[in-house]
């Protein structure tokens, strides 16, 4: 049984798997920012999504302040990244 219920679990499991669905065409439109592990990472990213969007209704208040914060702690580090990638690889190109 599937009990999905509209509440800010949903919007954040939607939200991060977005986010994880921009990540994989970030691949498609620049293929030189992109690497092999983001597949991996991008794949863990949507099974949290939907495990967030399948069982968020069990998590208490204090729980989903916790994995808001996990989520905005990674999609800072992935933001974080693609920016250094970008830089080094016009570096790389300078040279």
């Amino acid at each position: 049984m599937l009990n999905i219920i509209v509440e800010p679990t949903l919007l954040l499991g939607g939200f991060f798997a977005i986010f994880m669905i921009f990540l994989y065409l970030i691949r498609f439109i620049n293929p030189n920012l992109s690497t092999d592990w983001d597949i991996f990472i991008i794949t863990l990213g949507l099974v949290y999504s939907s495990i967030l969007i399948v069982h968020g209704w069990r998590l208490d208040p204090i729980l989903l302040f916790s994995q808001i914060l996990i989520t905005f702690i990674t999609i800072s580090f992935c933001w974080i990244l693609i920016r250094q990638r970008e830089i080094i690889r016009k570096l790389i190109e300078k040279l």
